[in-house]
């Protein structure tokens, strides 16, 4: 089939973000589709293209499939209206392009929501049929940030409007993915025909992290530290003054071992970094956004992975960060603040063995005390870090996940179980 892969976000794995859409993209093609992504200029994505733009756009094959790129930058640190105007203008972009590019079928993957109406355009007017993927629920997010005064607050009558263009994309769709069961149960309650709703959640690169790495560890750092790494976005909704609250408090009890590192970028970073400063934080380390390889190599030199999120109770089923898969490839000991799916993920499974500890949300003294749990017990981490690399392999390898995501584009499209096969 042909395929057009609408994701704003894309990167390629030299980015410093997700690369789950070039695993799939990749996947697809392997299976002998003739896929296009078509993305935007994302802030520290990489999509492996270094041609000139012509006409507002780029346009290559990356790893076996073509990558259209639109001179269109968005990053968080931009205000709502400037998100949202690039988010407009690559919805015409990528319209025009459904429209004239003899696709068989289109997977829209949000965020942002706005990818949705391409597809729903293409489907009006050519007939082009579409697979809707909720990376995040939209507008069910923004809406629970709102409430709690974490996103910037955005207007009701913005809302209003995502609230009919996720609904439409829900009941126009072929079929709907969501990466969590709190994703796709959004999606059904919006419409969508339950049989044709799929459960399809991030993965883990067994490739790019693991204990084959070549490790690294920032050069200020202590041979005897033990570095608990948090890597991803510095927004409101990340909850990382936790992390500040938890440092301080090892401080003043004299926990000399923990050095946490918050590798990242986003529109509280700055704030943070004086907060430490201001504090005197010793035993906090901020580093920029670094590639994937990067990320990897500090993985494999670190002793815990840290998964952060602010107190909003909407993110305990509707989150799926990569950075929790990342940590569990790289075979390192989780802990967690977020309660629901993250905090199942790292629990004891069917082996009966965890892979990391859960703290309740936004409570810094015991984000604190589980991290001095697992840097006085060396033995409690290799054991928790096995668990979590063999849980990576034996449920989460990315390539199971982009299997099933095959299927189900080859059901919507029409592909016969022959041809599949074939």
């Amino acid at each position: 089939m042909r395929l057009l892969y609408l994701h704003q976000h894309y990167s390629g794995p030299e980015g410093a973000t997700a690369t789950r859409a070039h695993a799939m993209a990749r996947a697809l093609a392997a299976r002998g589709h003739e896929v296009t992504v078509a993305c935007g200029r994302y802030e520290g994505a990489r999509t492996g293209l270094d041609g000139p733009f012509r006409r507002g756009l780029r346009e290559g094959r990356v790893a076996g499939f073509r990558v259209v790129e639109f001179d269109i930058p968005c990053s968080n640190a931009q205000g709502l209206a400037a998100r949202t105007g690039a988010f407009l203008h690559y919805a015409r972009r990528a319209a025009r392009l459904a429209m004239g590019g003899g696709f068989d079928l289109a997977l829209a993957s949000s965020t942002p929501l706005t990818v949705a109406l391409p597809a729903l355009a293409a489907k009006r007017l050519r007939g082009l049929p579409f697979v809707f993927e909720i990376r995040d629920p939209w507008p069910e997010l923004p809406r629970a940030l709102s409430e709690a005064r974490l996103g910037g607050g955005v207007p009701g009558p913005v809302l209003a409007a995502m609230d009919r263009l996720a609904t439409a994309a829900c009941r126009g769709a072929s079929a709907v993915i969501g990466l969590t069961e709190g994703m796709a149960e959004t999606a059904i309650a919006r419409g969508a025909n339950p049989a044709r709703v799929h459960v399809v959640p991030n993965g883990c690169d067994l490739d790019l992290f693991g204990p084959h790495v070549s490790r690294w560890r920032p050069p200020e750092v202590a041979p005897w530290e033990v570095l608990a790494v948090y890597a991803g976005a510095h927004g409101r909704a990340n909850g990382l003054d936790t992390a500040i609250d938890a440092a301080t408090i090892l401080r003043n009890i004299g926990e000399r071992r923990v050095r946490i590192v918050l590798v990242g970028e986003g529109s509280e970073r700055a704030r943070l970094i004086e907060e430490a400063a201001r504090r005197d934080l010793r035993n906090v380390t901020f580093l920029d956004p670094l590639p994937k390889p990067w990320v990897a190599a500090l993985l494999s030199g670190a002793a815990i992975g840290l998964h952060l999120l602010a107190p909003v109770p909407a993110f305990a089923e509707w989150t799926a960060p990569n950075k929790l898969m990342d940590y569990l490839a790289a075979g390192l000991p989780v802990v967690t603040n977020a309660p629901g799916r993250a905090a199942r993920l790292v629990e004891a499974g069917d082996d009966g063995a965890a892979c990391g500890l859960a703290a309740p949300p936004g409570d810094a003294t015991a984000l604190a005390d589980a991290l001095a749990a697992l840097a006085a017990d060396p033995a409690r981490r290799t054991a928790m870090g096995a668990a979590a690399r063999g849980r990576a392999v034996r449920l989460w390898d990315r390539r199971l996940h982009a299997a099933r995501l095959c299927d189900v584009l080859e059901e919507a499209a029409g592909v016969s179980p022959l041809a599949r096969a074939a």
